[in-house]
């Protein structure tokens, strides 16, 4: 197909500075391959991960930056060597468009873990060109790294999957905790924190939701369906949960004391990161031995675990809490998200926002 080997412009919205303002940008697509896929965007969900990208909160950041890495959007041409997909398919991309392909994570399709992955917006692709996100009208993505979405399930509803649901699915895939009857705790009620508890519930688990405060019993309890709540500070509440737990899934990205936590797990019972913390964590080596518990954490999830995500959702009928916005609100989101006012995940409607018109 002869228009797949020309470079299209697009507009999105991208940062141009650390200031992390969002503003219409318009750019290059990169020239498109057998294997590629061109995406019109149809939402996209909002991450913590981008407002930290968008601000350079880690030093990492090259502007003018098109953010966004739960993008689901629908096929409009496909290269000659595309296997996976048609025109007309809805279809999802998550936070990686690229790896080496050679190293053992990828050869045990466990691409997440390559050293040379490429990120979906705030790197540089194979051919040179800096990689953009789903906060624009359109993408092109190998195929390899994008997935279908289930005849069923929302576009708005899927977006929050392809990032912060497989966040929690892949350690409870990974670690044989998928099976029913199991007791969970989820550690911090942000958006991959409900997403835990919407997952977790949806595999027959009884859940116990941990907080710094009251504020969110409501919710967790009668909204999402948590079965207990406790509160981090309430030592007494603690202490009678000791030795509980199968697993529980931290998932705060602020520094915080991790005794507690293990000592509420169970025998071979797992304490699993997702919080990104950049200081070390602390504790007592006996809490570990006493009941050859594990402290670990795991990083996304690969291709194979987004599709089963996917069809798992939608057959259990899970349906995250969602806000769904228009581009041009996308600032506000942003400053909102950044001081925990959303339940529990501002998605983005770009079709609707006409971006190229």
């Amino acid at each position: 197909m002869d228009s797949l080997k020309e470079e299209r412009k697009t507009t999105g919205w991208a940062a141009k500075d650390p200031s992390g303002l969002l503003s219409p940008y318009t750019f290059t697509l990169r020239k498109t391959g057998e294997e590629d896929v061109l995406i019109k965007v149809i939402c996209c969900g909002v991450c913590h991960t981008d407002i930290h990208l968008i601000r350079n909160d880690h030093g990492t950041s090259n502007y003018p930056m098109v953010p966004g890495h739960e993008v689901v959007g629908e096929v409009m041409e496909v290269g000659s060597d595309v296997s996976k997909f048609k025109v007309g398919d809805t279809v999802g991309v998550g936070l990686l468009v690229g790896c080496c392909n050679t190293c053992r994570p990828c050869a045990a399709e466990e691409e997440q873990y390559c050293n040379k992955k490429i990120w979906t917006y705030n790197d540089i692709y194979t051919d040179g060109k800096p990689t953009q996100g789903g906060f624009s009208a359109s993408m092109v993505v190998h195929q390899k790294f994008v997935v279908k979405i289930p005849k069923g399930l929302a576009p708005e509803q899927a977006a929050p999957l392809l990032c912060a649901g497989v966040t929690v699915y892949s350690p409870l895939s990974h670690f044989g905790l998928k099976k029913s009857g199991l007791r969970g705790g989820i550690l911090g009620l942000g958006g991959v924190g409900h997403m835990g508890v919407l997952i977790a519930k949806a595999m027959d688990h009884h859940v116990t939701v941990i907080s710094s405060s009251n504020k969110k019993r409501d919710e967790a309890m009668n909204v999402l369906g948590a079965d207990e709540y406790l509160v981090s500070s309430d030592a007494d509440k603690i202490q009678a949960a000791v030795d509980s737990l199968d697993y529980i899934i931290d998932t705060l990205p602020i520094p915080h004391p991790v005794d507690d936590y293990v000592s509420m797990l169970k025998l071979d019972g797992k304490l699993i990161l997702l919080g990104v913390v950049n200081v070390p964590l602390q504790f007592v080596s006996p809490l570990l031995m006493s009941g050859r518990k594990t402290i670990t954490g795991t990083f996304i999830g690969n291709m194979r675990e987004i599709e089963e995500l996917l069809e798992f959702c939608n057959e259990k009928g899970v349906k995250s809490k969602i806000e769904v916005v228009k581009m041009d609100y996308i600032n506000t989101a942003i400053e909102r998200l950044a001081n925990n006012d959303v339940r529990y995940r501002f998605v983005v409607d770009v079709a609707a926002s006409k971006l190229e018109d």
